[in-house]
């Protein structure tokens, strides 16, 4: 067996009521709660930013593409379905889909309560799924009937402003000249928490729009581009950009959107600086700990040079104690982090003002890369900072400290 190993063994077995036993003990904790606190906190932001973007996702393609004009209106320029990008886009590498739309502003009205929106009407090239996980009340349009549909599915804060539930008749009244009106039941109710969507965005069919502005069946005011990777925007982007008329615009929702993704690049900047001081704090306690534990073995450094042991085999008698403390430290804080991320993605123990942060409760999602990264730094940097305390046995003098008290 390894005589400095069994040294190291043999302090820890010996020294649990000492102070250095209380100060190591001191430097596990704190490595657990920084590296728990770290695993949660990477646990959240990857949260928000995926319930974020899945909830702007699910109301907008990640590009947008619309006729080249200067006009500034709530409708576009219709264009034709008969375009190269609408023919080819299941060959572009890192397209995932490609749905019309065609946007047109009225107004809803109650026997109480008048409401500006924005309806958004959609076909049967619309992928349900973007927009179903956000469905509170209701169902999604069927497409049976050849005939345009009736149905619209609208917000939540649209349906407690105008006292609406699922199944309830409302007055839309578009903005045409001249003006016309249609009798639509509600059909769903969604909610994002997007004040964005929220406020003006209710859903209906593109056969309404078209018929309610005389247009063929093949015009839309635009195509929602839903990529596969969102971090391979830029190359999709590329993609859909060859392919386009040149009558044709393009805008990245990153654009359209700026201050929420503002926002998740402050959140990722604030994460990071939550990282380095945690990091810091328990460098200096591991640090604290290893120095005082040689502090007390002080004597037993100098009898064990006295009897022939290199400085560098004694580093290694507290080398093994640091490495064992980090280990610890490690171990339970992944087992604190990982434990809480669980309990907060099954019961949502804490909760979120949806004003505010978009959402009823803190989001989680484990990326298991990143918690495998942040374990790995944490132990380099902490290993490496172990070697700065032990440097101080080369200047232990064995004469001296056996006489050390």
């Amino acid at each position: 067996m390894n005589l400095y190993l069994f040294i190291s063994k043999r302090i820890r077995k010996g020294d649990r009521k000492s102070f250095s036993a209380t100060v190591s003990n001191i430097a596990i904790i704190t490595v657990a709660l920084g590296i728990g606190v770290i695993i949660l906190s990477f646990a959240v932001l990857d949260g928000f930013k995926k319930e974020i973007r899945n909830k702007i996702f699910s109301l907008g393609g990640h590009i947008q593409v619309t006729m080249a004009d200067n006009k500034e209106s709530f409708e576009e320029n219709p264009f034709s379905t008969n375009t190269d990008l609408y023919r080819n886009w299941r060959k572009l590498k890192n397209v995932e889909h490609l749905q019309s739309y065609f946007h047109k502003a009225g107004l809803l009205q109650t026997k109480e309560e008048v409401m500006g929106v924005i309806m958004k009407g959609i076909g049967k090239d619309y992928d349900q799924s973007k927009l179903q996980s956000n469905l509170v009340e209701g169902k999604f349009f069927d497409w049976k009937d050849s005939i345009p549909s009736r149905e619209i599915i609208i917000s939540k804060k649209i349906s407690t402003t105008l006292n609406l539930k699922v199944g309830d008749s409302v007055l839309m009244y578009f903005v045409q000249d001249p003006p016309r009106f249609r009798k639509l039941t509600v059909k769903g109710i969604y909610e994002t928490g997007l004040e964005e969507f929220d406020d003006q965005i209710i859903f209906g069919d593109i056969r309404l729009i078209r018929k309610l502005n005389n247009m063929s069946d093949t015009l839309v005011g635009g195509y929602e581009v839903f990529v596969k990777d969102f971090d391979k925007m830029a190359a999709a982007y590329t993609e859909v950009y060859d392919e386009m008329d040149y009558d044709m615009q393009s805008e990245r929702v990153t654009e359209k959107y700026p201050q929420l993704f503002d926002w998740l690049e402050l959140l990722d900047r604030n994460v990071l600086l939550f990282l380095i001081i945690i990091l810091l704090v328990v460098m200096f306690n591991i640090v604290s700990g290893v120095f005082i534990m040689i502090m007390e073995r002080t004597t037993m450094i100098g009898l064990l040079k006295a009897l022939g042991a290199s400085d560098d085999q004694v580093r290694k008698i507290f080398l093994y104690n640091g490495l064992i403390i980090i280990f610890k430290g490690l171990l339970y804080g992944n087992l604190l982090g990982i434990g809480v991320c669980y309990l907060q993605s099954y019961f949502h123990l804490f909760p979120l003002n949806p004003e505010i942060y978009y959402m009823n409760f803190v989001p989680i999602s484990i990326d298991w890369n990143v918690v495998f990264a942040l374990n790995l730094l944490t132990f380099v940097v902490i290993s490496l900072v172990l070697f700065l305390p032990i440097i101080v046995i080369s200047y232990i003098s064995p004469v001296k400290s056996i006489r050390f008290n």
